[in-house]
């Protein structure tokens, strides 16, 4: 682990510069990924990171952090966690979630923990590495997942209540999961961001100091594609210069829906390349996802939308079902028309055991269609 500290120390000094690409493969072939990241060629002078980000599409494109921006997002993390402190490491350290773990503590001196992933997250290994965690103050980071067997361990609960603050990030967390998280006093802080912010950069929907949201041409809701900017903006996309995502220098604009509530906090709403469009309407599948997981028979949920040939789109929902629960898929469709409206509601709901999903969490949008076309 000293050897790995120095590295990291080289890529926060602007000495080294790293491009991992475990993360990309996960969605294409190798060859593929590297070919769009630029393996092998070499990467400008003032860059120290080049951190894969992987769309709908699964094409990786490489996010081009320097040492000022991973910089700025450490000391943004500590000033609103309250201070910097020791880290334990619960994700793959090639995804930007991981990695800023272990660069916020080398960042600020502090001790790191790294959990054992190999075979799965464990909550009961997770209370063991909390246990050698030293300092004043301990953090970590979790995704939604790992946060749901987290809750399912009394031993687990009672650790990690222990640290200052758990950031849940990587995917969205369902509301219930949230306040079963609270009651149980767990410090959870729900943090919004992706590689080209160099993580995390919302937190509880504030943006941290030095950053800036700003909605695009909103609706009369003032719903609107979400655009981010600050110091911990990346540099670009790697070989992609002109990419439009950058196109306002320091800048990222999101492929997010989201609006600004009365108090000035960010919310998303869902994502707009993954919108359905239906008979001539649009659908954001997280709105209806959020309707569906308010229901206590529904643990997870994902909603797509599969070729119809009459509707171009018809909305489907995979549904994981709570622990000796039918689900009722009239009373579930009857919840989205009443808070939504019909077209919305879903004209499947299929019961599955687990949802695909990538990078640090996130639900794998194009294989789940492609599963739920071969097997429906």
């Amino acid at each position: 682990m000293l050897e790995q500290r120095g590295r990291l120390r080289r890529i926060l000094d602007g000495e080294s510069a790293v491009l991992p690409v475990e993360d990309a493969r996960q969605t294409v072939s190798t060859t593929e990924a590297e070919r769009a990241l630029g393996v092998g060629e070499p990467i400008d002078d003032d860059i120290s990171l080049v951190i894969a980000t992987s769309g709908t599409t699964g094409v990786p494109k490489g996010a081009q952090h320097t040492p000022t921006s991973l910089a700025a997002s450490a000391r943004a993390t500590a000033r609103h966690l309250g201070g910097e402190g020791s880290w334990l490491l619960a994700l793959a350290p090639h995804h930007i979630a991981g990695l800023q773990v272990l660069l916020r503590a080398t960042a600020a001196g502090t001790d790191v923990e790294v959990l054992d992933l190999r075979d799965g997250f464990d909550p009961e290994a997770l209370v063991a590495a909390a246990d050698r965690l030293s300092g004043t103050r301990r953090y970590t980071s979790l995704v939604p997942t790992q946060l749901v067997k987290v809750l399912e361990s009394p031993a687990a609960i009672r650790s990690v209540a222990g640290f200052d603050a758990v950031l849940i990030g990587g995917a969205a967390t369902p509301r219930l999961l949230q306040e079963r998280a609270l009651d149980a006093g767990l410090p959870i802080v729900r943090t919004y961001g992706m590689s080209e912010t160099a993580g995390g950069c919302v937190y509880d929907g504030v943006p941290l100091d030095g950053v800036s949201v700003r909605i695009a041409n909103p609706t009369p809701d003032g719903v609107g594609r979400v655009l981010l900017g600050g110091p911990m903006v990346a540099r670009g996309y790697r070989n992609r210069p002109d990419h439009e995502a950058f196109a306002d220098l320091g800048w990222f604009r999101t492929d997010d829906l989201g609006r600004l509530d009365a108090d000035g906090k960010l919310v998303i709403i869902g994502r707009a390349d993954e919108a359905i469009t239906t008979g001539g309407l649009t659908v954001v599948p997280q709105v209806v996802e959020a309707v569906l997981l308010d229901d206590p028979s529904v643990v997870d949920c994902a909603v797509v939308g599969l070729p119809d040939a009459r509707l171009g789109e018809q909305v489907v929902a995979a549904v994981i079902p709570a622990v000796d629960t039918a689900v009722d898929t009239a009373r579930l469709r009857g919840l989205v028309i009443e808070r939504l409206d019909r077209y919305a509601a879903p004209r499947q709901i299929i019961e599955v055991s687990e949802l695909p999903r990538r990078g640090p969490g996130k639900v794998d949008r194009r294989e789940l269609r492609r599963l739920l076309t071969i097997e429906h």
